[in-house]
């Protein structure tokens, strides 16, 4: 490891620190674990650096939940810049660069001011008493630090994993949304889905706007909002979207909303656009936005319907559509979402995945739109093997054509095999959806 980003080396203003990369390798070695829940480490530290003593943003909305945290961050995002807001957001993970993690309205931070958030994290860490900081908690430092220099109006903040003891709780949210609630993560949140929405819905702040974007969440989800005396806004309650043609929800054109303020006053939008993004999660965003005070113009709404994207959810490039959906609820949506192939074309799946994932139960959701699979390896200790994974669809009654050892080779094997007529959907992993990103997809 490089000489310029070491502790001690650090710990003095005269010395610069080594390269972004060498960063994020040097804070894979702080801490003897990967994922260390609890915040008392990570908020201490936060406190040294003075990013609990004022807000990070005049407004902040945290966003929590199994599935769809990105796109309603995305769409919220986009909704409140196009009304002419300053905002700032943290997600993770990223997909190719780290630099995706903060943006500064849409723009990605560059190095330098990452590189600059770390020393800051670094220095008070090192305050005696020393403090272990996992990767994660690091990130999310810098990530707040990044974002508190900015003269924003709006901090947009995604939570990682859980809620209540995620790192990103630190932070009081002037309103908080729980999405989806689904088994994931077991090793660390269990599978008790009542057990799993409570955690979630600790990002929960009291009497603050509690934000529910599924129909289906747990009881314990509204219940952790009660007991705090957090406002409830519920989609099928206190708002709510309809769509001019559910039976074809791969063909949806317009959409329409109709949601509360926070003095109970009716706000109702119509004619949306598509954009192409779950729709609980875009009603779910502007009721947020709602909440947090944004004035609401038709027109920019439409406009930021139009241009949302969101790198890896339902992305196609020409004949390849990629996903990064790994858990069953976020491939049930990706199957029932997929539009028809062309006539006599074939419907592939490029599919790679982490051990820790759930594989039969994605598998299943996606057997019925896929007629072809192609397997593939994804590197390091959580990767599953191609063979696994081919042995798996196997028996559940799908056809795997070939293995490949990586993502990669799995493009090349795809090329010879791809008519005008196929599209593939590339899924399983952010990083079978990230090694894609950076080569060039074949075209029949």
């Amino acid at each position: 490891m490089s000489k310029s980003i070491a502790p001690e080396s650090l710990a003095s203003d005269s010395l610069t620190p080594g390269s972004l990369a060498e960063w994020l390798h040097y804070l894979e070695t702080l801490h003897p674990v990967g994922i260390d829940m609890g915040l008392e480490r990570v908020a201490e530290v936060a406190k040294r650096m003075g990013l609990l003593s004022r807000p990070i943003a005049p407004q902040v909305i945290t966003v929590a939940g199994t599935n769809g945290k990105g796109s309603t961050l995305a769409m919220m995002d986009a909704v409140a810049r196009t009304h002419g807001l300053r905002v700032g957001t943290y997600t993770s993970p990223h997909l190719v660069r780290y630099n995706e993690r903060v943006t500064i309205n849409g723009d990605h931070a560059d190095d330098q001011r990452l590189m600059t958030g770390f020393s800051r994290v670094e220095e008070a860490r090192l305050q005696t008493p020393e403090i272990s900081l996992t990767y994660f908690e690091a990130g999310t430092l810098c990530a707040l630090w990044c974002l508190a220099q900015e003269n924003l109006d709006l901090a947009l903040l995604e939570v990682g994993l859980g809620g209540r003891l995620d790192a990103v709780n630190i932070i009081d949210a002037d309103v908080a949304i729980v999405t989806t609630i689904a088994q994931d993560h077991a090793n660390f949140l269990g599978s008790d889905i009542a057990q799993i929405g409570r955690e979630k819905a600790g990002i929960f702040r009291a009497a603050k706007p509690a934000v529910l974007g599924s129909r289906l969440l747990p009881s314990s989800v509204a219940e952790a909002a009660n007991a705090i005396a957090a406002p409830v806004y519920c989609l099928g309650e206190a708002f709510s979207h309809s769509i001019a043609d559910d039976s074809a929800a791969d063909s949806l054109s317009e959409w329409s909303w109709s949601g509360l303020s926070c003095q109970g006053e009716v706000i109702s939008l119509t004619d949306l656009p598509d954009p192409g993004l779950p729709i609980d999660n875009a009603a779910t965003a502007l009721q947020a936005l709602i909440l947090s005070g944004l004035v609401v113009n038709a027109d920019a709404c439409r406009r930021a319907f139009h241009g949302v994207q969101v790198p890896g959810r339902m992305q196609w490039i020409g004949q390849w559509c990629l996903d990064v959906g790994h858990n069953p609820h976020a491939a049930d949506y990706v199957a029932k979402r997929l539009p028809l192939v062309p006539e006599g074309g074939r419907q592939w799946a490029l599919i790679g995945m982490l051990n820790d994932k759930d594989a039969d139960g994605v598998i299943s959701a996606l057997l019925p739109r896929i007629t072809d699979w192609v397997c593939v390896t994804l590197a390091g200790e959580r990767g599953r093997s191609a063979d696994e994974l081919a042995g798996r669809i196997t028996s559940l009654g799908g056809r795997v054509h070939c293995c490949a050892s990586s993502p990669e080779a799995g493009v090349q094997i795809m090329a010879e095999q791809l008519a005008p007529s196929d599209r593939v959907l590339v899924t399983g992993s952010f990083f079978t959806v990230a090694a894609l990103l950076e080569i060039t997809l074949p075209q029949a």
